[in-house]
C-alpha cells in the first residue's frame, strides 16, 4: 500500500536523522587540534567525496526497487561471493557505528558532568547502554519509531540558533594561523578527513531501505543528493562558527559545539547543545540498537548466516541477532575513544562505497537501455575520481583502523563456503 509508504519529504527527513548525529557535536575539536582551521577545507573535501559517492549511489539506486543498499548493487554487478562480502561488511560496520554512537554519547555526557568523564565512567555507561537496549528490543519494542522525527528536530534546532547567533561573533584572527604554529605536518590533512568523514557516514541507509519509500527509483536519487546538501551546508556553517567564535581554544574542549555556544550565549546556549547532542546521540543509539541487528537478520533469512541467527522469540525479536550484536559493539566501544572508533566506522564503510562505485561502470555495459531516473553526468570521470579518492582517504588510515574496519571480510569467508547457499 503506498498510502503507508515513506513520501519524498520523509525520506529527506530520513536521511538528514540518519546522518546528523554524534560526529559533528563532537569532532571539530579533534579536527581543530590536527590542522587547526584547515579544518573547513578538510570538511569541504570530505562533502565533495560524499558527493561523488553519492551521485553513484543515487544512480544506482534508481535501478532497483528492492531492498538491500550497497549488498544489492555488488551483488547484481559482481557476482554471489562480492555481493555476500559486502552484505556482511556492512552488518559489521553497523555494529562498529553502533559501539561508536554509544561511546560517542558516554563522551557527551562526560562533557557535561566532568566527574563522568573517566575511562571508567566510559565503559560503566556504555554497558548500560547496549544492556538497556539490548533489553528493550528483546522485548519487541520499538522506540526508534515514535522518537524520529522528535530527534531530527532536536538536532537541527541547536544548529539553527547556534548559526543564526553565531555568525554575528564570529571573529576573523580565529583563522589564523591556518595550521597549527603555522607549519603543516605531513599526514594531518589526511588524518582529519578520515575522522571528519564519520560525520557524513549514515547517507547508505537510505537506499537499503528502498522497498519501503513510494516511488524509489524517482524519489532515492533526488532525496539523497538534497540530504547530502541540506547536511553539508549546516556543517560547514558552523564549523566556521564554532572556530570564529574559539579559535585554537576549541581543541582544548570536549564539547565544542556546546563550548562556543555557551561563549556566546550562556547558560542558554549550554542546555541547548546539551539536550540537543544528548536527545541527537541517544536516538540514534536506539534506532541502531534495532537497525543493526536486523542487518544481521537480513543475513540470516537469506542464508548468509547460520540457520539459528535467524530465530526469534515469542515478542518476535531476532534474539540471536541482538545477542550477538550487542556483545560485539560492547566490546569494540571498550578498545578507545570517540574519535579513534569514528574513523574505525569510517574505514569500514568504504566497503560498501567502493563497489557501488565500481558497479557504475558495470552496469551501464550490462544495463545500457535500463531507465534512469538520474545518470551521472561526465561519463565515468566522477566514479573515477571517487574511486581514486577513496583509496586515498583508506591510505590515510592507520594499520590498526584498517584490520578492525575490514577484519570482518575474512571472517565472513567460512561463513560463505559452509553456511551461503547459493541459488
Amino acid at each position: 500500500m503506498e498510502s503507508k509508504k515513506l513520501g519524498f519529504w520523509s525520506i529527506v527527513l530520513l536521511g538528514i536523522n540518519g546522518i546528523i548525529g554524534s560526529g559533528i557535536f563532537l569532532l571539530p575539536n579533534k579536527a581543530m587540534a590536527i590542522i587547526g582551521p584547515a579544518s573547513l577545507l578538510v570538511m569541504l573535501f570530505d562533502m565533495l567525496l560524499v558527493l561523488a559517492i553519492t551521485f553513484c549511489f543515487a544512480e544506482a539506486s534508481g535501478l532497483f526497487k528492492e531492498n538491500g543498499g550497497a549488498y544489492i548493487y555488488a551483488k547484481e554487478a559482481f557476482g554471489d561471493f562480492i555481493g555476500y562480502e559486502v552484505g556482511f561488511l556492512s552488518w559489521a560496520t553497523r555494529i562498529i557505528a553502533f559501539s561508536t554512537m554509544s561511546v560517542g554519547f558516554a563522551t557527551a555526557l562526560g562533557g557535561l558532568i566532568p566527574s563522568l568523564n573517566t575511562v571508567m565512567m566510559k565503559n560503566i555507561i556504555i554497558s548500560v547502554i547496549f544492556i538497556v537496549l539490548a533489553v528493550i528490543n528483546l522485548l519487541g519494542i520499538k522506540l526508534y519509531e515514535v522518537i524520529q522525527n522528535l530527534a531530527t528536530i532536536a538536532k537541527i534546532l541547536p544548529f539553527i540558533l547556534f548559526i543564526g547567533m553565531g555568525i554575528f561573533y564570529i571573529e576573523p584572527v580565529n583563522f589564523t594561523p591556518l595550521v597549527p604554529n603555522g607549519v603543516y605536518t605531513p599526514g594531518s590533512f589526511g588524518a582529519a578527513a578520515v575522522m571528519l568523514f564519520f560525520a557524513f557516514t549514515g547517507f547508505e541507509s537510505l537506499a537499503v531501505a528502498a522497498a519501503e519509500m513510494e516511488n524509489p527509483q524517482k524519489n532515492l536519487p533526488k532525496a539523497t543528493l538534497i540530504t547530502i546538501f541540506t547536511v553539508s551546508a549546516i556543517y560547514i556553517l558552523l564549523l566556521a562558527c564554532a572556530i570564529g567564535i574559539m579559535g585554537y581554544e576549541l581543541a582544548d574542549t570536549t564539547a565544542p559545539v556546546q563550548a562556543a555556544f555557551t561563549r556566546i550565549a550562556g547558560a542558554f546556549g549550554t542546555t541547548i547543545v546539551a539536550a540537543g547532542t544528548l536527545i541527537s546521540i541517544g536516538a540514534l543509539c536506539i534506532a541502531s540498537s534495532f537497525i543493526t541487528p536486523h542487518s544481521g537478520l537480513a543475513l540470516a533469512e537469506q542464508h548468509m548466516l547460520p540457520a539459528f541467527m535467524a530465530k526469534r522469540n515469542r515478542f518476535g525479536a531476532p534474539y540471536w541477532c541482538i545477542i550477538v550484536s550487542t556483545i560485539v559493539a560492547m566490546l569494540i566501544g571498550y578498545t578507545g575513544g570517540f574519535a579513534f572508533l569514528a574513523s574505525i566506522s569510517v574505514v569500514s564503510r568504504f566497503s560498501q562505497y567502493i563497489p557501488t562505485c565500481l558497479s557504475i561502470m558495470v552496469f551501464r555495459k550490462k544495463m545500457p537501455d535500463a531507465p534512469r531516473v538520474f545518470k551521472i553526468p561526465f561519463g565515468p570521470v566522477i566514479p573515477v575520481i571517487a574511486l581514486l579518492v577513496s583509496f586515498w582517504l583508506l591510505a590515510q588510515a592507520k594499520p590498526q583502523q584498517l584490520l578492525i574496519g575490514f577484519g570482518a571480510a575474512i571472517v565472513a569467508l567460512p561463513f560463505y563456503f559452509l553456511v551461503h547457499r547459493k541459488k
